[in-house]
């Protein structure tokens, strides 16, 4: 029994110990770092509270608003700051709106289809560049580069996809920007680092290129395929100059921020909606706060996504940068 306890309290003594440890070790600076002085504390602590103060207020009144009465958005002239008479009659309302409706699943739609159909091709594009015995890889990649910088322009682009047909259709919001140059060659320099190692022992047990990409490549580059994907679904979610070319007066086909753009910045209603009294003298709802709520109902998917892909967010955004 003694020597139980004996070695539970050594066991207890090394544990702390090995805490200090960690400890100092996390809190010990370099020995050309001078520590920090008042002034640089309350600096960094004044930069970071107006920071966050600069994104977090605007975000406040904009579901404040959203949430507020009309008596309320009429006492404050206009956007809400403090809670006054809250409601979600707004939201109710907007979505009792068909238009609404239809508009937030043509977005869901066409953001799902459309990183799909970008990471399909960059993935595959990036790899095959990334391989130095791929033929003509150096001659496809001086043409890609040569596009970031070269561009036929909005009128050609316009002529080429409405001359295939395109204009009114679905895969006119996708095509025309499915690929990304930066994104590809991001890719390709996460890719050339992977472990030759890898690859080689794969190739030694009869993997092909399919594979190789499959179950060597991309397990080892979820950080970079993750952000990579994260930055087309933002991309396609808020897209609405192609809706405004390709198909402006097809309702039944707008994309949310198209319609986020008809009600915040034109202050009416929709053609076809239920709702397209908003913004008239009898209307129950108060137009601001209506323009709030679809601003809100835009900015809910990506709040729900980010926290998942947020961890890999750094290591991918910091992929091919310079290391000291």
């Amino acid at each position: 029994m003694t020597n139980a306890l004996t070695i539970g309290s050594r066991r207890e003594r090394r544990g702390r110990e090995a805490g200090t440890t960690r400890r100092r070790a996390r809190s010990a600076r370099p020995p050309w770092e001078e520590p920090p002085t008042i002034v640089g504390r309350t600096a960094k602590g004044l930069t970071l509270g107006t920071t966050l103060a600069v994104i977090l207020v605007p975000l406040w009144i904009i579901v404040l608003t959203s949430f507020s009465t009309p008596g309320a958005v009429n006492r404050a002239g206009g956007l809400v700051i403090w809670p006054d008479g809250l409601s979600t009659e707004t939201y109710r309302q907007m979505l009792s709106d068909p238009t609404v409706v239809t508009a937030l699943m043509v977005s869901l739609g066409i953001t799902m289809v459309g990183t799909a159909v970008s990471m399909a091709v960059s993935v595959l594009c990036a790899y095959g560049l990334s391989r130095s015995r791929s033929f003509g890889h150096r001659f496809i990649l001086m043409v890609l580069i040569v596009t970031m910088f070269v561009g036929g322009g909005l009128i050609p682009s316009f002529l080429v996809v409405t001359g295939l047909g395109g204009y009114g259709q679905w895969w006119a919001l996708i095509l025309p920007g499915a690929v990304s140059v930066f994104n590809i060659l991001v890719l390709r320099a996460f890719y050339q680092d992977t472990s030759s190692e890898l690859i080689d022992a794969a190739r030694m047990d009869g993997a092909g290129d399919w594979r190789i990409l499959w179950s060597v490549v991309l397990p080892t580059s979820r950080a970079v395929t993750a952000v990579t994907a994260l930055f087309y679904a933002v991309g396609y979610w808020n897209s609405f100059f192609n809706v405004m070319l390709y198909m402006p007066t097809d309702s039944q086909k707008w994309p949310l921020q198209y319609v986020l753009l008809t009600y915040v910045n034109r202050g009416n209603g929709l053609p076809g909606s239920v709702n397209s009294g908003f913004g008239s003298a009898h209307a129950q709802t108060a137009p601001l706060s209506l323009q709030m709520a679809v601003v809100v109902l835009t900015l809910v998917p990506l709040v729900i996504v980010y926290p998942f892909v947020q961890k890999h967010l750094r290591t991918g955004v910091l992929t091919g940068a310079i290391k000291g």
